[in-house]
C-alpha cells in the first residue's frame, strides 16, 4: 500500500482494475487526475480478499477519513462491509457492468472524474443510509441494495460466469439460459416472526429499488424507510415470466396478480440449497436470515 502524502488523514482508494470487463482499469488515471491535491492512502490489491482487508483495517484504525471505490456493484459490497457501523463514509466511483448502487445514489455511471467531484463535494457532510445485515452459513455480511436467494441468484451466478455479451445484457441473456431448465422454488418463509410457505419463481429482499443493470424490482423501496422490500414471483409458467420480465426495466411488472411485495424489518428464507447473492457477490447458500440495519451506513452522494 501507498499514500500521497498531502494530508494529515487521508482517503482511502480502492481500485478494482477488472470490474466492467477492464473499465475499472481504462478510469484509473481519470480517477487519480481527479484526486490530485487531495492526501489519499491506496488500498488497492491483487485479489478482492485481500483488498477487503487493506480497507478494513484502515477503517478499523482510522488512518482514513473516508473510502472510495473504484468499480462496480461487487465493489461497492467490498466498502459496504468495510464502512458498516462506522463513522467512516463511502464513496463509489462507477466502473462496473450494472452500477446500480451508484444510479440509485444519484452518483454519475459514466464519467469517473464527474464522480469523484460529486464524492469529494459530499464527503464532510455524508448521509446515513439502511442497510440489510444478512447471515448465510458461510458467515456475515451486509447489503445497500438487494439479497437474492433462489432463481434470481441462480442467474448471477451464470451471468458471472458469462463473457458475452457485454454490459447488462448478460443478465438478460443468462435469465433465458436459465429458465429453460427451471421449475420453481418451495420456500419457507419468516417474515417479521410468521411463518410462510410460499411457491415462488424467486424471492429477493430489497433495500433499492433496482439490481442487475437497471431492473427495477422493487420500484417502491427506499434505502432510508427502515424496513427492506421482500419481493415475490409467485410460481407461474415459464412463458409468463418471459412475458413479465421486459416489464422489470419500467416497473411495469408490480401490477401482474403472480407479484407480490412484503414490507419487513426481519426476513429469513430457506430454498433449500440455493445460492444467496449480496448486490452481485456470492455469500454462501440458503438459508438466509436478514434484517434491515437503519442508517447503518454514512455515503457521500447528494
Amino acid at each position: 500500500m501507498s499514500a500521497k502524502q498531502v494530508g494529515a488523514k487521508p482517503i482511502g482508494v480502492v481500485i478494482n482494475p477488472t470490474s466492467g470487463k477492464g473499465k475499472g482499469a481504462k478510469v484509473t488515471d481519470a480517477v487519480w487526475a481527479a484526486l490530485a491535491g487531495v492526501s489519499t492512502f491506496d488500498l488497492s490489491a491483487a485479489s478482492y480478499r485481500e483488498a477487503i482487508e487493506n480497507a478494513r483495517a484502515a477503517v478499523a484504525s482510522q488512518t482514513i477519513s473516508a473510502l472510495i471505490v473504484v468499480g462496480g456493484d461487487g465493489m461497492v459490497h467490498l466498502g459496504v462491509n468495510a464502512c458498516a457501523n462506522t463513522s467512516v463514509p463511502l464513496g463509489i466511483v462507477a466502473a462496473g457492468t450494472g452500477n446500480d448502487s451508484a444510479t440509485v445514489l444519484g452518483l454519475p455511471t459514466d464519467d469517473a472524474a464527474a464522480a469523484v467531484r460529486a464524492v469529494l463535494a459530499s464527503v464532510n457532510s455524508p448521509k446515513a443510509v439502511d442497510l440489510i445485515q444478512g447471515e448465510t452459513g458461510a458467515g456475515e455480511f451486509y447489503s445497500l441494495g438487494t439479497v437474492s436467494a433462489g432463481f434470481d441468484a441462480i442467474v448471477n451466478a451464470r451471468a458471472n460466469r458469462m463473457t458475452w455479451p457485454k454490459g447488462p445484457s448478460r443478465y438478460q441473456l443468462a435469465m433465458v439460459l436459465e429458465l429453460m431448465k427451471f421449475k420453481g422454488i418451495s420456500y419457507r418463509a419468516i417474515i417479521d416472526g410468521k411463518e410462510r410457505k410460499i411457491e415462488a419463481m424467486l424471492c429477493a429482499v430489497a433495500n433499492t429499488h433496482s439490481f442487475g443493470g437497471g431492473m427495477m424490482i422493487a420500484p417502491h423501496a427506499k434505502y432510508d424507510d427502515g424496513v427492506a422490500d421482500l419481493f415475490i414471483v409467485h410460481k407461474i409458467s415459464r412463458q409468463t415470466l418471459l412475458r413479465i420480465f421486459p416489464k422489470v426495466f419500467t416497473g411495469g411488472h408490480v401490477t401482474h396478480p403472480a407479484v407480490e411485495f412484503v414490507a419487513a424489518q426481519e426476513i429469513f428464507l430457506d430454498s433449500g440449497d440455493s445460492p444467496v447473492y449480496s448486490d452481485g457477490e456470492y455469500v454462501g447458500q440458503s438459508p438466509l436470515s436478514t434484517r434491515i440495519a437503519p442508517g447503518a451506513l454514512r455515503v457521500c452522494a447528494p
